[in-house]
């Protein structure tokens, strides 16, 4: 091989290097400046714009006017056309999907009830359903979906799809549930644990987007973790990483649906939480519980910081041995703000060790209850290999030394 036609390898090599990496980062993001592209990739702002010119002209890529510290810039984003995404948050009492693009809009969203104990075939098909009827809404098809995120309340073992550990939700132990609902939708299914999701979301679009390690709190029917190092989701081995609601924390206490007696569920979750607060107000469900104790109700308040005191402490151990730079609360309980957040962040204080240097911060969700969802959204987009469609004959775009 000649010299030049090496070094015309090289350049091609580089330039489809540089193409995908702009890709995959505009991808990460969902939409960024030519400036903060340049920046987030290492390369410079001509090979960038560039790239962008050569993406856009293929269908790539979408271009918008935009304002950044009151100079204009140009938003670059994936292109629609390019494909949509399904984020899926299947709850233990309710189910969740959105529709969405590249750019992490969500264009069509529904949500039902579920039944307790709901069965693993009637529950997937209504997930099936659900998105048909969305694409139905924006004039898609099943064609243009790129994949499908899917998220459990329970371990997902995710090169498997299937829940890691028996017992947490009967009836669907031995499901593939990503092959089964890919075979009914004929798309890519990937599935995780939804605090997971949770905290995929938060670190991608949210309250932790400004850090490499962060851990996602749910708060809701159950108590699970998400745990981000170095921008990474970290899942451990089969899935069980960050699975604080089974840490015992009771001696001797309630059987748990994991098999163990006294774990942080069984105490923190939604049963007892509803069970306590009987005998005063009657039969509730958790957002009757939420709406209370935002509305001053005394007994509800003092029973969800009781909960942010449990969860608290469980979560110091957790933050020890991980050292965050942020906990992110989320799940149904977190929409009473302070009232969960306030006692949580107290135990935490007094379990955590002080660091002077980066003192660790505990907030809010940014997105709310749509984490977990708006999570099963990125998975499917983050998993997906987004088609360059670029003449390998165009101009060149090596980056200059």
């Amino acid at each position: 091989m000649s010299r030049r036609a090496a070094a015309a390898g090289s350049q091609s090599s580089l330039r489809e290097a540089n193409r995908v990496l702009v890709v995959e980062t505009v991808k990460r993001y969902g939409g960024l400046t030519q400036v903060e592209l340049a920046t987030a990739t290492g390369l410079s702002q001509a090979t960038v714009s560039t790239i962008v010119r050569e993406l856009l002209a293929a269908g790539v890529v979408d271009t918008a006017n935009t304002t950044r510290s009151g100079r204009r810039a140009q938003m670059v984003t994936l292109a629609r056309r390019v494909g949509l995404a399904v984020g899926v948050q299947v709850g233990h009492r309710s189910l969740r999907v959105v529709l969405g693009d590249f750019t992490h809009e969500v264009i069509a969203e529904q949500s039902l009830p579920l039944p307790a104990g709901h069965r693993v075939d009637t529950s997937l098909d209504r997930v099936a359903l659900l998105v048909v009827d969305l694409l139905e809404r924006v004039g898609a098809t099943l064609e243009d979906v790129v994949g499908l995120g899917v998220g459990l309340p329970a371990p997902v073992d995710s090169s498997t799809g299937m829940v890691s550990v028996a017992g947490l939700m009967p009836g669907w132990d031995e499901v593939h549930v990503g092959q089964v609902l890919s075979k009914r939708l004929g798309r890519p299914v990937y599935v995780d644990n939804d605090a997971n999701l949770g905290a995929v979301a938060e670190s991608t679009l949210g309250a932790a987007r400004e850090f490499g390690d962060s851990v996602y709190v749910r708060v809701s029917h159950g108590v699970g973790a998400g745990i981000v190092i170095g921008g990474q989701l970290h899942r451990g081995a089969g899935g069980t990483a960050g699975e604080i609601g089974h840490v015992p924390v009771r001696f001797p206490g309630e059987p748990c649906r994991c098999g163990n007696s006294g774990c942080l569920d069984t105490v923190a979750g939604a049963t007892p939480l509803l069970g306590g607060l009987r005998d005063s107000h009657g039969v509730l469900a958790l957002r009757d519980v939420v709406q209370r104790a935002n509305e001053g109700d005394q007994r509800c308040a003092q029973a969800v910081a009781d909960v942010g005191s449990l969860v608290g402490t469980v979560v110091a151990g957790l933050a020890t041995a991980v050292n965050p730079q942020v906990v992110v609360v989320g799940g149904e309980l977190a929409d009473t703000g302070e009232v969960l957040l306030r006692p949580m962040r107290e135990a935490m204080r007094r379990h955590v060790l002080p660091n002077q240097l980066v003192p660790l911060d505990v907030v809010g969700a940014s997105l709310g209850t749509r984490a977990e969802v708006l999570g099963g959204l990125v998975l499917a987009l983050q998993s997906t290999d987004v088609p360059l469609r670029v003449d390998a004959d165009e101009v060149g775009l090596v980056e200059q030394a």
